[in-house]
């Protein structure tokens, strides 16, 4: 499917969601939306991986009529029925190839029939499906993965019945839509990641909680699979361990898993973390929506400041877990709780804490501490973190003489939903060997938008504003006029370790220099013209017998 066909599908979604939530919250029906696609993306991966499985026994030819008499609605609910002795061997082979079972009954076939047919039991039929999804359908249970989608809220309707109705109209509207795109999972996963984007500019600032914008999240994604030591060489093979500790719905350990298998590498399993549990939820749904198999993945719903993940808890230094890129866009000056064991904690305490008004340097230090030797960390923060002083800049000023922050790269403001203030991206390293920083300055390349601003594609004559950051980080440059500078630690030094981008790179033109010498001169000569003219002027009056000027 072409790139505008995928832009068509999410925009057919994003019209029928706009169209059927009605007094809804955006945020409430979201859910509803993003659910019903997950559940048809993972029913057809299903039919059609049991067609190969059971090849010429798989009843697809069934008439209408004969479905009809035998109560079913789908070819695999037949196969079951005559089949009864051999279902449980089928769906062990069904784990070992696709990792998942789901019901025939719970098929997105079944329940878009029903939704057609204005059946009433749709709702107990989708809510059923919803738990043996959540506890039965993958080797690992994905507990809790539709725990936001209450069923029988009022806001579809105050009775069971105006709920099972205005079920019915939504899932089939959502299955005429999509009827005639590709069901895959390039598709799919596309129109889920346009439709998080639609909801999170409806959100507003709510969005910050769950989306990253996906030319943002495209530049963390190219720097982190960038050879670390070198970015000149290209991206590497392979990433063996990736983390977003304030992962979200996922989006930007996706980019960075397309960016790797887009270059021929690949990567071992994608680790995320997140607090809010909706988001969480939605992050396991895009995992599994972009043909990711349970195994390959693991997100965590904790609170990543209190560490709660046990698998990043290890006190034993032989047994922490490194990765080879880390990514993340965590809540920006977020006010925390510090206490005496947070400050003994492995994660900050060769650096000290965060001041609790803003806990930007804990959620820097966190994944810092998880970088491997070879790694590269690209974290979006507020500017504040490069000048504050106190606590964060002794937290800077070690990180500086350590060696470990490689780049800064200023944004322009008003890019993301949930906030318009110019924000920053740190690229940290354990492994860098130049004795300098690189300065980005990119405030200034941008198109302006009514509601938001947005980083140029390149498109017709256009600047391609993203490729321009991500060339400039590759390629270091000593000097580009009014865009970046490698600023060497001895003028940091001298600076008091402040990283203020526009102390190293300015914007503004340079005040042009005024010969006033020159410029009297020229006066004096206005003057004298001014008078000559003048006096010619009033001799012509003088003939005509007016008065002179």
């Amino acid at each position: 499917m072409t790139q505008k066909e995928q832009q068509q599908l999410g925009k057919t979604l994003w019209d029928i969601a706009d169209n059927l939530r009605g007094a809804m919250n955006a945020d409430d029906f979201r859910d509803y939306m993003l659910s019903f696609l997950f559940l048809r993306y993972l029913s057809f991966n299903y039919e059609e991986s049991a067609k190969k499985e059971l090849g010429k026994d798989y009843p697809d030819d069934t008439p209408k009529d004969v479905m009809s008499k035998l109560k079913v609605n789908t070819p695999l609910e037949i196969w079951y029925k005559e089949n009864a002795n051999d279902v449980e061997d089928f769906e062990k082979q069904m784990r070992r190839k696709v990792h998942y079972v789901i019901e025939p009954h719970h098929l997105w076939s079944n329940i878009t029939e029903l939704a057609r047919t204005q059946n009433a039991d749709l709702l107990v039929t989708l809510e059923n499906g919803f738990r043996y999804i959540e506890n039965e359908s993958f080797e690992s249970a994905f507990q809790g993965l539709f725990s936001e989608i209450n069923l029988n809220s009022e806001k579809l309707g105050k009775t069971s019945s105006e709920r099972n109705k205005k079920l019915c109209t939504i899932i089939q509207k959502i299955s005429e839509g999509i009827a005639d795109f590709s069901a895959d999972s390039d598709t799919l996963g596309d129109a889920y990641e346009y439709l998080i984007g639609q909801f999170a500019a409806g959100s507003g600032k709510k969005a910050g909680e769950f989306y990253t914008p996906q030319q943002i999240s495209t530049i963390l994604s190219e720097i982190v699979t960038l050879d670390s030591q070198d970015p000149t060489m290209g991206k590497k093979k392979k990433l063996d361990k990736v983390l977003d500790f304030a992962c979200g719905s996922g989006s930007l350990l996706l980019n960075v898993r397309t960016r790797i298998k887009d270059n021929g590498g690949s990567i071992g399993k994608i680790f995320g973390q997140e607090k809010n549990i909706t988001t969480y939820n939605l992050a396991r749904m895009n995992m599994l929506l972009h043909g990711m198999k349970d195994t390959e993945f693991e997100i965590f719903h904790g609170d990543t400041l209190l560490n709660q993940w046990d698998i990043l808890n290890q006190m034993n230094p032989t047994k922490k877990i490194e990765f080879d890129a880390i990514v993340a866009n965590p809540p920006f000056s977020l006010r925390w709780e510090l206490n005496d064991t947070l400050a003994d904690d492995f994660r900050f305490k060769s650096y000290g804490l965060a001041p609790k008004s803003a806990a930007d340097f804990a959620f820097l230090l966190h994944g810092f501490h998880f970088l491997g030797k070879e790694g590269t960390m690209a974290i979006i923060l507020p500017h504040g973190v490069l000048f504050r002083g106190g606590a964060e800049e002794r937290i800077r000023t070690k990180l500086l003489k350590d060696n470990h922050i490689d780049t800064v790269i200023g944004l322009p403001s008003n890019l993301f939903y949930s906030t318009g203030i110019p924000v920053c991206i740190l690229v940290l390293k354990k492994c860098k060997k130049q004795d300098d920083v690189l300065f980005i300055n990119a405030s200034e390349r941008f198109e302006k938008g009514k509601r938001q601003n947005t980083l140029r594609e390149g498109d017709g004559d256009e600047p391609n504003d993203i490729q321009d950051i991500i060339d400039t980080y590759k390629y270091r440059p000593e000097n580009v006029d009014r865009y970046a500078r490698r600023v060497s630690m001895e003028e940091i030094e001298m600076n008091g370790y402040n990283l203020n981008i526009s102390r190293y790179v300015s914007t503004s033109l340079d005040e042009i220099k005024i010969d006033l010498k020159e410029v009297n001169k020229k006066l004096t000569s206005i003057n004298e013209s001014i008078k000559e003219n003048t006096d010619r002027h009033n001799e012509f009056l003088k003939e005509l017998g007016l008065n002179h000027i």
